[in-house]
């Protein structure tokens, strides 16, 4: 069953035990990370199906919109009551269920990276990863002056490079997986979508 805080730490980790150290990057890391930060720069809306997978097994799916700079919203499947939107600097998590609602700052988490105004993975931000598999490619982030606060591993598929999926760990080294499928690119979404963190109840018959 997913948790408030498996939902939470797919969005925002705690400290790890250990700061991650940055490898010495290699030419081809370099391109490699420059070629990812012009394609998330040029990532303006996404609108995508979702899998995540918490350390324990436990599977939820959903819909993601993405609009950068800094807006975003997972809408988890029924049964699941949470919802997640990124807006106004602040990372919001809601439980209908529970009718209760909390925000972080967005700054903080992961995510604050892929929805930053000019996606920058040099001084702010270091890259402790670069690998390489066959059609795909990824790279390990954590912030520079707190690498404490976690890490995110981002995921693509290529060529043409396509971002795939992510992975946060957290303190205890648990991974919370998020797979992106049936992803369109393009387009502006309703505002609403990014400032309506409730879903209306239904109406009765």
């Amino acid at each position: 069953m997913l948790t408030r805080r498996t939902l939470l730490l797919s969005a925002a980790t705690v400290p790890l035990a250990t700061p991650a150290l940055a490898q010495t990057l290699s030419g081809q890391d370099k391109a490699d990370i420059a070629r990812v930060e012009a394609y998330l720069d040029g990532l303006k809306s996404m609108k995508a199906r979702f899998t995540q997978v918490a350390q324990n097994g436990a599977i939820s799916e959903g819909t993601a919109w993405l609009e950068r700079p800094g807006r975003m919203r997972f809408q988890y499947n029924p049964p699941s009551p949470f919802t997640l939107i990124a807006a106004h600097g602040s990372l919001i998590f809601n439980d209908s269920s529970l009718q209760q609602t909390s925000n972080i700052s967005l700054s903080r988490t992961p995510l604050g990276i892929l929805l930053a105004d000019k996606v920058d993975l040099n001084g702010a931000v270091t890259v402790t990863s670069v690998q390489r598999f066959p059609g795909q490619l990824q790279i390990t982030l954590v912030r520079t002056a707190s690498p404490g606060d976690g890490s995110l591993t981002l995921i693509f598929a290529e060529p043409p490079m396509t971002l795939r999926q992510w992975t946060v760990v957290d303190a205890q080294r648990r991974e919370t997986h998020v797979t992106l499928y049936n992803a369109q690119t393009g387009g502006s979404f309703d505002p609403i979508l990014f400032e309506q963190i409730t879903v209306p109840a239904s109406k009765e018959g």
